[in-house]
């Protein structure tokens, strides 16, 4: 439980995994990847700092929410494959952030997200990533993170 420790060595709890919303599962597993469905900022129940990024949410606000939305998604990690130790890279995080026309730093938003992998997984945790402004999220979440993971096999 490495990973687990590192995870709590940076002061978070993993919430408890959530269930799906609609008609879509949180994690798929093909072979050796895992491809995650995007999660959004939901803390203790409640969307965390809703609302479009560059208007009612701050780069600063945006980029808490784009780490809470990794925690969100490693709880889900975890619920499915019991051990964050199986993981063995992120391979890639796509960042979709609500945000006011001419706001042009979503790439610094999903830093948010990028440094967390990185803290918790080191090199393993350096991805590929695609950040793109979008109109608006479901629930008014400021942000969206969907990953693909590689991960060991029995």
């Amino acid at each position: 439980m490495v990973i687990e420790r590192k995870i709590a060595e940076l002061g978070i709890r993993l919430p408890a995994a959530s269930k799906p919303a609609a008609m879509y599962i949180p994690v798929k597993q093909v072979g050796s990847t895992l491809y995650v469905s995007g999660q959004i900022p939901v803390v203790d129940g409640k969307m965390l700092h809703p609302g479009h990024v560059g208007e009612e949410v701050t780069l600063e606000e945006a980029q808490e929410a784009a780490r809470a939305c990794v925690i969100n998604m490693l709880a889900a990690v975890r619920y499915h494959l019991g051990d964050l130790d199986k993981v063995v890279n992120v391979v890639k995080i796509q960042a979709f952030v609500s945000s006011r026309t001419g706001f042009d730093q979503q790439h610094l938003v999903a830093n948010g997200a990028s440094q967390l992998l990185f803290d918790i997984f080191g090199e393993a945790g350096r991805h590929a990533r695609t950040a793109c402004g979008v109109n608006q999220l479901p629930l008014n979440a400021p942000v969206e993170i969907e990953a693909i993971f590689e991960v060991e096999t029995e």
